[in-house]
C-alpha cells in the first residue's frame, strides 16, 4: 500500500486488534498444528485448532511473523474457523480471505498462507486422531 492510499478497515482492524492471538497445547490429541512460511517475502504463521469429540473446531490460536496483512489474514482465519466442522473449515479458500479483507494483489501471498495454514492444522489434527494411517499408507 503506497502512503496516501486507502487502506481497507478490516485490515487495520484485525492488524491493531488481533483475534485469537497465542498458542494451544501443541501435544494434545485434539489440537492441529500448522506452521507455514513464505521464503519470497519472511512471513510465517503458525495456526493451532482445537476439535472436540463431535469434529467441530472450538477454538483456534495464531501467532505470525510478518507484515499487517499477513497478521489481520491469520486473525481472520481464527475467527472463520471456530465453530466450523474439520471439513466446513477446509473449504475456506484464500480468495474469500482477500476478498473479505480487500488484499491488494499484491499482498494476496497472505491469504494464501493463512489458507495453507488452516490446511496445515487440520493435517496435523486428522494425523493424531490415526497416526497408523500414514504407516499404512507409506507400506501400500
Amino acid at each position: 500500500v503506497a502512503v496516501g492510499d486507502a487502506v481497507p478497515w478490516q485490515v487495520v482492524d484485525h492488524y491493531e486488534n488481533p483475534r485469537n492471538v497465542g498458542s494451544l497445547d501443541r501435544k494434545a490429541k485434539n489440537v492441529g498444528t500448522g506452521l507455514v512460511g513464505a521464503p519470497a517475502c519472511g512471513d510465517v504463521m503458525k495456526l493451532q485448532v482445537e476439535v472436540d469429540e463431535n469434529g467441530k473446531i472450538i477454538d483456534a490460536r495464531f501467532k505470525t511473523f510478518g507484515c499487517g496483512s499477513a497478521i489481520a489474514s491469520s486473525s481472520l482465519a481464527t475467527e472463520w474457523v471456530k465453530g466450523k466442522t474439520v471439513d466446513e473449515a477446509l473449504k475456506i479458500k484464500n480468495t474469500d480471505i482477500a476478498k473479505e479483507l480487500c488484499l491488494p494483489p499484491v499482498k494476496l501471498h497472505c491469504s494464501m498462507l493463512a489458507e495453507d495454514a488452516i490446511k496445515a492444522a487440520l493435517a496435523d489434527y486428522k494425523l493424531k486422531q490415526d497416526p497408523n494411517k500414514e504407516e499404512s499408507e507409506k507400506k501400500a
